[in-house]
């Protein structure tokens, strides 16, 4: 019977080192380096005839040179009669790109499910994709895992009066992930409504609920300037929020995220581990990580041996 072979590309080798910790095998053998054009190189140190492989790859830090090098591992792995191919995704690149917003606009997140596929990819996994709808960009399967079951467990153990929160969508993007969490934690939620002139830049907000006494607890996918998560701390404030917290899944913080951060209102901005966040942990005292390592973990051990994966979307693995 074919084994479990886990394979980690350069971008978040710790997560990957995790995730074979939990499963109980040894990271498999690969090494990546470049040529002196830059071109990447990929040699699997390893036979892989017969495995079920799983390459681990966020796409974080040098998004455009980690996502060749994932390509090309891929290759290589379907090329040396791997039995199968799985891409763990934890954070997916380009997934902001998913729409024909203006005229000429590409939609690179199906690009990137194209090259995907090209390369050998059998099976995606992957947490939190900016728009759900990008799982029809593919023709193989794609399992998109929640944040939602650690986001709740964080809340319940870490927020003591959590029963006198509001859960809050900085987006209307937002608006059904909050509204599940809400009603899974049987508190309140608002939404606040923003407006972009341009990219990265928020041109106003409006807040739709109450949140007057209430500890409020911003919840978004990802963040990567964190202009729109501070403005919406700082109207929060205004409204009567007496602590504001933020949860993110995928904390980019490219550019003047740290110092907004550090600036800002925030009792504490919780993020999870699909990017690595041990420099910013460094440089920011508020930012919290949540490990998701078993979440992947689980469900690649419940896709090697052909179980349901949607125990995951309600549950977090045990410890």
């Amino acid at each position: 019977m074919a084994t479990i072979k886990v394979f980690s590309g350069t971008s978040h080798p710790h997560l990957a080192q995790r995730i074979v910790d939990r499963l109980g095998i040894d990271l498999g053998k690969v090494v990546t380096n470049k040529f002196s054009n830059l071109e990447t190189c990929v040699e699997i140190g390893e036979s892989v005839r017969g495995e079920d492989v799983y390459i681990v790859q966020s796409g974080s830090g040098e998004i455009n040179d980690n996502l060749m090098e994932l390509l090309i591992m891929i290759n290589a792995c379907k090329i040396a009669s791997a039995s199968r191919v799985t891409a763990v995704i934890p954070c997916f690149p380009y997934a902001r790109q998913d729409k024909k917003d203006m005229s000429r606009a590409p939609i690179s997140a199906k690009l990137v499910a194209n090259m995907l596929s090209v390369a050998g990819a059998d099976h995606i996994i992957t947490m939190d994709l900016h728009a759900s709808q990008i799982q029809g960009f593919f023709d193989i399967p794609v399992d998109n895992i929640f944040a939602e079951p650690a986001v709740l467990k964080w809340i319940k153990e870490n927020i003591t009066e959590w029963k006198n929160s509001i859960i809050v969508s900085p987006d209307a993007g937002g608006a059904k992930r909050v509204t599940s969490i809400a009603d899974r934690s049987n508190v309140e939620f608002a939404l606040i409504h923003k407006e972009r002139k341009k990219a990265n830049e928020v041109a106003s907000m409006v807040l739709v609920g109450d949140v007057k006494d209430k500890i409020a607890v911003l919840v978004d996918d990802m963040a990567d300037t964190c202009g729109t998560i501070v403005h919406a701390a700082d109207r929060l404030v205004e409204a009567g929020a007496t602590k504001v917290y933020a949860i993110l899944t995928h904390g980019i913080f490219s550019g003047p995220a740290i110092s907004r951060i550090n600036n800002a209102c925030f009792e504490a901005v919780v993020v999870t581990n699909t990017i690595p966040q041990d420099g910013h942990m460094r440089d920011c005292r508020k930012i919290q990580c949540i490990d998701v390592s078993m979440m992947f973990a689980e469900a690649v051990r419940r896709t090697h041996n052909g179980e349901s994966v949607s125990y995951l979307f309600s549950n977090v693995p045990y410890l």
